[in-house]
């Protein structure tokens, strides 16, 4: 009923640093083998799948910047009133009078 001590002879092949060096390698270079081969993008682009729907989003950009460019743009300058002038209560302006008389002759 001997038992080998299996974790006596893991530590053994473990402590030599040749050997963990190698494993590391073996590892890394499964890693990079492992994410080329996981490849999941077309060799060619298709034409559905890239380009049209990037020219699609373009198309309706363009046409939305034109809708809010028009939409925004004045309908008419307004027009140019000048200031009423401040009048001084108590004065009149020269020739007032002869203006009112004027009117109702």
């Amino acid at each position: 009923m001997d038992k080998p001590d299996l974790a006596a002879a893991n530590a053994r092949r473990w402590t030599r640093i040749d050997t963990y060096l190698e494993a590391l390698a073996r590892r890394g270079t499964a890693r990079r083998r492992r994410r080329i081969s996981a490849r999941t993008e077309p060799e060619a682009p298709r034409l559905m799948l890239s380009t049209l729907p990037f020219v699609a989003t373009m198309i309706v950009l363009v046409i939305l910047v034109i809708l809010f460019a028009v939409a925004a743009w004045p309908p008419a300058q307004p027009e140019f009133r000048p200031k009423p002038q401040h009048r001084e209560l108590g004065t009149a302006p020269r020739g007032w009078f002869q203006n009112a008389q004027r009117e109702f002759h």
